[in-house]
């Protein structure tokens, strides 16, 4: 016996009943993103490896533990399944010189890739939808993105997500306040756990995101990154939560949110939401000023966010949300010779009228055909056996309640059959 051959754990099949919940969540995404301006980026999949290297940072848990990284065995190029799609957005716009003319607003869904645990809503093969925009240097771009988050939950159903921003300052105010976040961790060394010490001169700024209770008196301690800014980027930080008031728009300031990526400056911010157990961050984002010329580029400013689809489809889930049954409008159920070759021309027909239309293929009785045809969900089912073909009319049957009208089948000319479905029975 053939041995089966299984996906790749955390790399999951997304099948017909569900890929169509997809699908229309993607559609309300794709219409959000469109009323604010944003036009849609299809980026590959793969990136050269040091596009990550440079961009999130070495020292960085996604590239030192969770790359899907390979050599190219045709020409010796270190390649990587994209972890986040920043990195490759920014290579592209500079690739293909976007932000020359006027700045952009820019978006992109698809597979993520990220060798970690799997866990509810967490996969090692994930999808996000990122949204970028590059060329805006105030505070009003940034606001104006958290506040497309509050409208997409409201447009999701979605209750009870709730804001934290927090502002990284720029790089040199950073190195100031990293100087005495390391000065205060080597006073506490002891204290800290194996991560924790393994961050202290790499990368400090992390430990203040440990999710180890243990560390917690000890963080809210540490020197705050805010008491090191300069009047530019308070004044940056102000203006943010000045919009966010304007709209109505509670938030919470949190001092500890770092976020992982290096490339961050100035604003950061989560979506969060306490429904999905440990993995709470539903949507992800912030200022990302550095990167295009870090990436090769001519400095521009850009910020942005990312949110992870299986997380969200699992939070509309849980709040009682449901995929819309998807449904045919016609059936067509044939027997015979001269009836399936006028089926075959019939449910053309319909469809060069706008229908959709599903055509009986692999033969058996009315009877079966006909359960076939409930089984679909279709509106109406179109009969056609000899007798109908040669006389050049089908029978129509309508397959669900049509209101008033009786629920009975007809025959009709098969040159006045669409008019008949599209204005007797449709609507």
């Amino acid at each position: 016996m053939i041995a089966k051959i299984q996906s790749v754990r955390g790399m999951n099949d997304i099948l017909p009943d569900e890929a169509e919940f997809w699908d229309q969540f993607e559609e309300t995404i794709r219409s959000w993103l469109k009323s604010y301006g944003y036009r849609p980026l299809r980026l590959p999949i793969v990136e050269p490896t040091p596009l990550f290297k440079r961009a999130i940072g070495e020292v960085t848990d996604i590239v030192e533990k969770e790359m899907y990284s390979f050599v190219d065995s045709l020409n010796g190029e270190p390649l990587t399944l994209r972890p986040e799609g920043t990195a490759g957005c920014v290579r592209a716009v500079i690739q293909h010189n976007l932000i020359a003319q006027q700045p952009q607003r820019l978006y992109y869904l698809g597979q993520m890739f990220r060798h970690e645990r799997p866990q509810k809503g967490r996969y090692r093969q994930f999808h996000q939808v990122g949204v970028e925009a590059l060329g805006f240097p105030g505070p009003d771009i940034d606001a104006e993105q958290i506040l497309m988050g509050a409208r997409l939950w409201d447009d999701l159903g979605l209750e009870g997500i709730t804001l934290q921003i927090n502002t990284l300052g720029q790089a040199a105010e950073r190195s100031c306040h990293r100087a005495e976040l390391i000065r205060y961790f080597e006073q506490h060394k002891e204290a800290l756990d194996e991560e924790g010490r393994r961050r202290l001169y790499s990368n400090p700024l992390r430990i203040l995101d440990s999710k180890n209770p243990v560390l917690h008196d000890l963080i809210v301690g540490a020197p705050r990154l805010i008491d090191y800014l300069g009047d530019e980027s308070l004044a940056h930080f102000e203006g943010i939560q000045q919009i966010l008031r304007d709209a109505g728009l509670p938030f919470q300031i949190n001092p500890r949110l770092v976020r992982g990526l290096d490339y961050y400056n100035l604003t950061v911010y989560e979506w969060l939401t306490d429904r999905l157990g440990a993995q709470g961050t539903v949507c992800a984002g912030g200022r990302y000023d550095g990167l295009v010329q870090q990436l090769g580029g001519k400095p521009a400013p850009a910020c942005g966010f990312a949110m992870g689809v299986e997380r969200l489809l699992a939070l509309i889930r849980e709040s009682g949300g449901e995929a819309r049954a998807a449904a045919v409008d016609v059936y067509v159920v044939h027997q015979g010779l001269a009836a399936s070759r006028l089926a075959a021309r019939v449910a053309e027909g319909l469809r060069d009228r706008g229908l959709d239309v599903l055509f009986h293929c692999g033969g058996g009785s009315f009877k079966t055909q006909m359960k076939k045809a409930d089984a679909s969900g279709a509106a109406v089912a179109v009969i056609i056996g000899d007798d109908e073909a040669n006389a050049g009319e089908v029978t129509l049957k309508p397959m669900r309640p049509l209101g008033e009208q009786p629920n009975e089948q007809t025959r009709v000319r098969v040159d006045d059959l669409a008019d008949a479905i599209i204005g007797s029975i449709l609507n």
